[in-house]
């Protein structure tokens, strides 16, 4: 459609709200089959969150084969995902970003990057296929509400008047996550107006506030290959081995964010503790025999000099004071009861949360549209007849690694073809 046509109603095949991965995504697909396309974005530029994914690297998705173990990481609604991935799954994703000339590169954990290690060229991939299916991308352009009659959206009312009519409307707004990147929930309000049940939205993939002041003298300290449990009520409920992250209000890091929406549902009924073992591979009496070791070799050293080769030197004076052992008591004079405390200590380190640091810093957000009134098989809407929704404004959310994106691309691929075909 030509861009200067009347400016009180623009006539459109598909209207796609929302320029993030899956709004990108489902106005590609559905230019590619010919539909006439306008995208909505209300920021200036599109895809504003994407270029932070994988800290500015873009963990575009995962090798992972085996579309039913990839569903079933998203837990019982998972299932909601196959027939998706069945369409639209893993290994299409590589395809379609290598097929427009994005090389890709698997690391560790099965996650696929870009080779450049740049967001900005997924972007740019996406931002070109919008181009050449002749996509309309309205920036800098707010939705103020849709209309509907009966159970058909009827147009888009943008903030100033301006009305969007078209056959079929996809919302794509994402959570409440990173707010900043223009992600503050508006799609909730628009589809509960429309009749859709929204799933209490929080936080989720967040760090952790910890009430202990010490972790703040940590800040910047990265512990790989360690092991931290979530306990309340004197029960473990939770276990991850992996890497932690400590920051001037707490910990993060991929364990943390990984174990954080169970913390916050567990925050809600009581005092929840971490135990962090720095030593996970090596058992009480296997670390005690180390120390020993490295005592007898530093046994005419202080004992704060003692601990060089066992842990990082900015974690070496918490763990002194943590111990009791006076920083310059000789090591050779440590008895064998302050050393059973150490190992004790080196392996269960106990730091209590004091709450989830929230959407601005959570990398996703769980809760959303209900999966039940939403078909998994196209991403229609089972309330309104023309409306289709996808990425994270749905009631799905997955682990860290590539999960999230994945369902971006999957089910803003589905609502897009879907949407173009009808």
């Amino acid at each position: 459609m030509n861009k200067k046509t009347s400016d009180k109603k623009i006539q459109f095949d598909v209207a796609v709200i929302g320029g993030g991965p899956s709004g990108m995504m489902a106005a590609a697909r559905a230019a590619e089959l010919g539909s006439r396309v306008v995208l909505i974005e209300k920021n200036q530029t599109l895809g504003n969150k994407l270029l932070l994914t994988g800290k500015g690297r873009c963990n575009l998705t995962r090798a992972e084969n085996n579309l039913k173990d990839f569903a079933d990481s998203f837990g019982k609604q998972g299932r909601f995902l196959s027939s998706g991935l069945s369409v639209f799954g893993t290994k299409d994703t590589i395809n379609f970003f290598e097929s427009h000339g994005l090389k890709t590169k698997i690391e560790r954990g099965k996650r696929v990057f870009p080779v450049t290690d740049k967001a900005r060229d997924v972007l740019n991939v996406l931002e070109n296929c919008l181009k050449q299916g002749n996509v309309v991308v309205l920036k800098g352009r707010k939705v103020k509400t849709l209309e509907k009659s009966e159970n058909k959206i009827t147009n888009i009312v943008l903030e100033g008047g301006k009305r969007i009519i078209a056959y079929n409307y996809i919302i794509c707004t994402g959570g409440k996550s990173y707010p900043s990147t223009g992600s503050t929930g508006d799609g909730y309000a628009w589809t509960k107006k429309l009749g859709h049940t929204i799933i209490m939205p929080a936080p989720a993939l967040t760090p952790l506030k910890i009430k202990e002041k010490w972790t703040s003298k940590l800040q910047g300290l990265s512990l790989k290959n360690v092991e931290i449990s979530v306990w309340q009520n004197n029960k473990k409920k939770d276990e991850r081995f992996g890497e932690a992250l400590f920051t001037h209000f707490g910990i993060s890091g991929p364990i943390i964010l990984g174990m954080s929406k169970n913390i916050g549902k567990l925050f809600k009924n009581g005092e929840v503790k971490l135990h962090l073992d720095l030593k996970p591979g090596l058992d009480e009496g296997k670390l005690d025999r180390r120390l020993q070791r490295d005592f007898e070799k530093y046994q005419n050293k202080f004992f704060k000099n003692a601990l060089d080769d066992l842990l990082p030197r900015k974690l070496i004076p918490l763990i002194i004071k943590l111990s009791g052992i006076h920083p310059n008591k000789e090591t050779n004079s440590i008895t064998r009861q302050e050393r059973q405390q150490l190992v004790c200590l080196l392996k269960q380190i106990k730091i209590t949360v004091k709450g989830l640091v929230g959407f601005e810093k959570a990398i996703i957000t769980t809760g959303g549209v209900d999966l039940k009134e939403i078909d998994s098989r196209t991403m229609k809407s089972k309330i309104i007849n023309n409306l289709y929704l996808a990425g994270e404004i749905i009631n799905l959310d997955g682990p860290s690694g590539g999960y999230n994106l994945q369902l971006c691309w999957t089910t803003g691929y589905l609502a897009g073809q879907s949407a173009a075909t009808r």
